[in-house]
């Protein structure tokens, strides 16, 4: 298993997440990449983002093997991006009140996801949640401000003992 510094992987700006000798083509936020991450602005925040815990769809994946804590996910797991919501930027159980993303998804991007720790110590109010390491569509699409690997390329990397993400602002 490879680990690198303490399993830190780097995103830069050509795309392409490192870690050690390992590289992986990502898509990331329809915003590109932001400093200055707010709620809505479909981008990927830049800063050290530090990998909380992964979830995976048991019922089609097998449990990832990660330097992290894993949990499988169930239909009824979702997640708060509602900034008036006293729940914002966490992980909730629907039907929710608040708006709410499910993780319990038809599609397989949400087949392994993980946790990457954004807003959430404190959470701040309006500063952007549900930032994910998840599963890429095929085309390599944008995502509403997360980062996403081929499948194969999210195991491999989980794998080899990623703990954290430095995301380079372009």
């Amino acid at each position: 298993m490879s680990r690198g510094a303490q399993g830190q992987a780097t995103l830069g700006a050509d795309g392409i997440l490192r870690l050690d000798d390992l590289r992986f083509r990502a898509a990331v936020g329809r915003g590109g990449v932001r400093l200055h991450k707010q709620e809505g602005d479909g981008a990927t925040p830049a800063g050290l983002l530090p990998l909380r815990r992964v979830l995976y769809r048991a019922d089609r994946v097998a449990r990832p093997r990660c330097a992290v804590p894993t949990m499988p996910l169930a239909p009824h797991d979702g997640w708060c991006d509602d900034p008036s919501h006293a729940d914002y930027n966490r992980p909730v159980r629907l039907p929710h009140d608040g708006r709410h993303e499910a993780l319990w998804r038809i599609d397989s991007i949400y087949d392994v996801v993980g946790v990457l720790g954004w807003n959430d110590a404190p959470v701040v109010r309006g500063m952007g949640s549900a930032i994910f390491l998840h599963v890429a569509r095929p085309d390599f699409a944008p995502t509403e401000g997360c980062i996403a690997l081929a499948f194969p390329d999210l195991c491999k990397l989980l794998n080899a003992g990623l703990t954290t993400i430095l995301v380079l602002d372009a």
